[in-house]
């Protein structure tokens, strides 16, 4: 339901009322009525602050009933001796409310006993977990899963950003491990799914409407075949202040940025004649890099640098400065990032180390104000600099790169910087862009993302990422570009996000490096599991046509690589094509009779070419199959670079015809099938020697994109 105003107005009574009182945690009736004002079913209750109020609620209700204690400092009740279920009667009821009070009591005799809550005992139906939580990188989120005493040793839960459409809930409630359960295991009736998921909307509406709702945990909520019910109700709310992040517009962010990657003109603040400075590295790679642009070297003290005019500071630079980068010691920043902004720099790239990474914050905090004041965006500090290649732009310390190509990559880290640099040489692979961020004082990898949606130069964004400023900006960036194009994250601290005080199991749960996995899968990110992987995904998936439909099949010269082969499309979600009887036909006329058709077809290793040459193109050819992967045995009969050049030479063929499939290779053998493989890659086919789990991860990272972006056909 979407909430009208009187039920807008009874949650704010109820939240005004609390923060007003300083109180972090709602009382269990306060709980209800919020719940109750937006739709949400819960059981019958009532409060009792006397014993015989309590006999009196039981028998209103009937049957039996649960006890437990109402305090605004008692919220894990359970651990207090404060819940009691089962109970039935008038007289049960009556011992119930002593013993729950003397046992609060007991357990925090400071405590405010604000009554005891007598509540209808829901007994049937399957426990789950609905619940939201603020969590510091992405806001309010949301988490679905098995509910009830286990919820936190199971941890069978799912997570995403609120609010949530209709369609993204009931996914959400399908998503998790034991959704088998809920549909009706061994013979059990299914719960109402639809209602499950109506509820998980309505907490990411509530959220959202109320961002100083901090935590809300439903748990556990009874699901039955006839709807869905919340027995047990936590809210935890935002005593302090709401800050909300400082966002730009897409407008905003693109008109700075458009000028970082294609400036008319670069000042070199720091600029120096001498070998091994960083300002004299950065001029150095500006000039040689063949950068056609003005560049500007700031120095007081030299009139000429590597044969450029000097300026003793940026003030006196004839010209506009679109990006000024800074390879200067920390302290003297601030003065010349206030020159910047009188001079109307709109991009600054602070390259210096001694800020917030070595504990003055202060100084950073600084920098940052100076520069919203001013109107300029900075990139870093504490980086290595930047490449934007169709501009021949080397703003950067490091060794230069000048090899083209539509993949950008971002690091958080100089160290993996480095080691990006060395595998885009070492592999030759075409980069548009490489860029640090360091601290992300303002840029981030939100405001990368937006500009490379609309890059023509970019069809592919890999990132490594530490963490991030504002995981809800990322997102919203994310969701636009992943529909056109790829984007790999690397997240480094795959462990436990660090201990956090959680008032409730939804709290504590968030704690878990799982939100990250389950939001970045939300916005259609493909998340690498190291930096190897995130290099090779960000290489093949430009490389790899977009499949249009779920069928893959296995063409290998080896049985022993088809079962690795085949167990590594399990593990990557990936689908093996069941072959129809005519297929199985068409490929057997191919293989010897020992061979083995089916999926994987195992045309085994003593075959001359002609039989990989054929079953190749019989699978490029056949419009039922979708993708092919290659298993390779280097054998005399077939050579390395025999079997490369075939299968480049079928591919090509194939795609003359219109034919445009994803084509991975593993390749086994001696040394010369590394020779093959860097063949292959030459000719726009994915190949690794030595394993059968890469080439097979690359596909099922393009499949998963595929998927997230809409594009599968049938």
């Amino acid at each position: 339901m979407t909430a009208d105003n009187s039920d807008t107005a009874a949650v704010r009574a109820v939240l005004d009322q609390a923060r007003a009182e300083g109180r972090q945690a709602l009382t269990a009736p306060e709980g209800r009525r919020i719940c109750q004002a937006y739709g949400i079913p819960t059981p019958a209750e009532g409060l009792a602050t006397t014993a015989e109020e309590a006999a009196g609620l039981a028998e209103e209700i009937g049957g039996p009933v649960a006890c437990k204690i109402v305090s605004p400092e008692i919220l894990h009740k359970t651990e207090a001796g404060g819940v009691l279920v089962g109970v039935e009667g008038a007289a049960a009821a009556r011992e119930a409310f002593e013993t729950i009070v003397a046992n609060a009591r007991h357990y925090d005799s400071a405590a405010t006993i604000t009554g005891v809550q007598v509540q209808q005992l829901l007994g049937d139906g399957q426990e789950v977990i609905i619940g939201a939580t603020t969590d510091p990188t992405f806001g309010k989120i949301v988490v679905f899963g098995l509910g009830g005493v286990l919820v936190e040793v199971l941890k069978d839960v799912t997570f995403r950003l609120a609010p949530l459409q209709p369609e993204e809930a009931r996914a959400m409630v399908e998503d998790i491990e034991a959704a088998e359960v809920l549909r009706g295991a061994r013979g059990a009736d299914p719960v109402d799914l639809d209602a499950l998921a109506e509820l998980v909307r309505t907490v990411s509406e509530l959220v959202t409407d109320f961002p100083e709702i901090k935590e809300i945990d439903l748990n556990p909520v009874f699901a039955t075949a006839g709807g869905a019910s919340a027995a047990d109700i936590r809210i935890l709310v935002e005593t302090g202040e709401i800050v909300q992040p400082v966002r730009y517009s897409r407008e905003e962010i693109l008109r700075v940025l458009d000028r970082m990657m294609n400036p008319r003109s670069v000042a070199v603040i720091g600029a120096s004649a001498e070998e091994g400075k960083i300002g004299n590295s950065v001029l150095k790679n500006l000039i040689n890099g063949g950068y056609a642009g003005e560049i500007y070297p700031i120095n007081p003290k030299a009139d000429d640098i590597l044969g450029r005019k000097a300026y003793p500071s940026i003030a006196e630079v004839p010209g506009e400065v679109d990006v000024a980068v800074f390879a200067v010691p920390a302290k003297f920043v601030p003065d010349t990032l206030e020159a910047c902004g009188q001079k109307g720099v709109p991009a600054a790239v602070l390259i210096p180390s001694g800020f917030a990474e070595t504990g003055d914050v202060e100084l950073q905090h600084r920098v940052v104000e100076i520069a919203r004041r001013n109107g300029t965006r900075l990139l870093g500090p504490n980086i290595y600099g930047y490449y934007y290649t169709p501009q021949n732009l080397c703003a950067t310390f490091c060794t230069p790169y000048d090899v083209r190509g539509g993949v950008a990559l971002t690091s958080q880290s100089g160290g993996i910087g480095m080691a990006i640099l060395g595998f885009s040489r070492t592999t030759k692979m075409g980069v548009s862009a490489i860029v640090g961020l360091g601290n992300k004082s303002d840029v981030d990898e939100d405001d990368l993302l937006t500009y490379f949606e609309q890059d023509e130069n970019t069809q592919c964004v890999a990132m490594h990422l530490e963490d991030l400023k504002d995981g809800r900006a990322f997102v919203d960036a994310a969701k636009r570009i992943t529909k056109k194009k790829p984007v790999v994250v690397l997240k480094a601290g795959r462990t436990a996000l660090g201990a956090r005080a959680a008032g409730s199991h939804t709290g504590a749960l968030a704690g878990d490096d799982r939100v990250y996995d389950d939001i970045l899968r939300q916005a259609g990110v493909v998340r690498a599991p190291g930096l190897n992987e995130m290099l090779e995904y960000a290489r093949g998936l430009p490389m790899l046509p977009t499949p249009q439909g779920e069928n893959v099949v296995i063409i290998t010269g080896a049985g022993g690589s088809g079962v690795l082969l085949s167990d590594a499309c399990v593990d990557n979600g990936l689908s093996l094509m069941d072959i129809p009887p005519d297929l199985d036909e068409s490929f057997r006329r191919f293989i010897p009779p020992f061979g083995a058709a089916g999926n994987p077809i195992d045309i085994t290793g003593g075959e001359p070419p002609s039989t990989y040459e054929a079953t190749i193109r019989l699978g490029l050819e056949d419009p039922r199959i979708h993708a092919l992967i290659l298993g390779y045995w280097h054998t005399i009969v077939t050579p390395p670079m025999v079997f490369a050049e075939l299968t480049a030479r079928v591919v090509e063929q194939a795609r003359a015809q219109g034919i445009d499939k994803p084509v991975v290779a593993s390749l086994a053998g001696d040394t010369e099938v590394e020779k093959a493989c860097e063949y292959l890659f030459d000719h726009g086919i994915v190949a690794y020697p030595y394993t059968t789990e890469r080439p097979v991860a690359v596909l099922g990272a393009k499949y998963q994109w595929a998927r997230s972006a809409g594009l599968l056909g049938g």
